[in-house]
């Protein structure tokens, strides 16, 4: 029915639109996904979504414990209605519950961190399955329930006085080099069919003006209630 979908709201959109979002959504990945602990500058945590985007990385995970997540329109540039996003914050501690979600779904919980005894970003093994990329706030940084609960640590090569980058540059750094990796490997990083379908849509209506009125009409043509 998806498909159906699809067909029937594509042709509200332009050729151009249309091939640009099948050519996008031949790029994007759930292999790699992205979570922001109780991160507070909102320059900052909107520069690490315009990234995700731009390298093609679907979904972002927001945990808000002690900060609220806010977006600065000026940075985020309209990224996130291409993004699928994920707010944890029902909870007096959401890490524990982000952590233990993104495990039963299969992920590696992978610390971005200066700290030693972590592995380099040149020699990050992407084949040992799919992983989430922790990155924390600016001074405190990854919380001790993160680190404590992490399966690996995850740095970036420095060779300046400075111990660390701020969480943009260090986000930006970890997922050029990781997206291309991944995308020279043999490792099946793609989305599924189901998936495609799924993200397409919902760009479509984004898209497309008046979508709920053209969704009834849809209903209303194929009898669903």
């Amino acid at each position: 029915m998806i498909k159906k979908r699809i067909d029937f709201f594509k042709e509200f959109l332009t050729e151009h639109r249309w091939n640009l979002f099948n050519s996008i959504i031949n790029d994007r990945t759930r292999y790699i996904t992205v979570v922001l602990e109780d991160i507070y500058q909102s320059q900052n945590a909107s520069a690490v979504l315009r990234t995700c985007d731009c390298f093609g990385i679907q979904d972002v995970h927001v945990i808000e414990n002690e900060n609220q997540f806010k977006i600065n329109p000026d940075v985020v540039l309209g990224s996130t209605k291409w993004l699928n996003m994920y707010q944890y914050n029902s909870n007096k501690n959401n890490t524990l519950s982000t952590i233990k979600s993104l495990k039963e779904n299969g992920y590696r919980i992978v610390a971005t961190t200066p700290h030693t005894n972590n592995v380099e970003l040149d020699h990050f093994n992407l084949e040992m399955g799919k992983f989430a990329l922790f990155f924390g706030s600016e001074l405190p940084g990854l919380s001790n329930l993160v680190m404590e609960n992490a399966d690996e640590f995850l740095k970036i090569p420095m060779y300046g006085f400075t111990e660390s980058f701020n969480i943009s540059v260090s986000a930006a750094i970890i997922l050029h080099h990781l997206t291309f990796k991944l995308k020279k490997s043999q490792i099946k990083w793609n989305l599924s069919e189901q998936e495609s379908d799924e993200i397409l849509y919902n760009w479509i209506k984004t898209s497309v003006k008046d979508s709920e009125l053209i969704e009834k009409e849809f209903n209303r043509r194929n009898n669903i209630i």
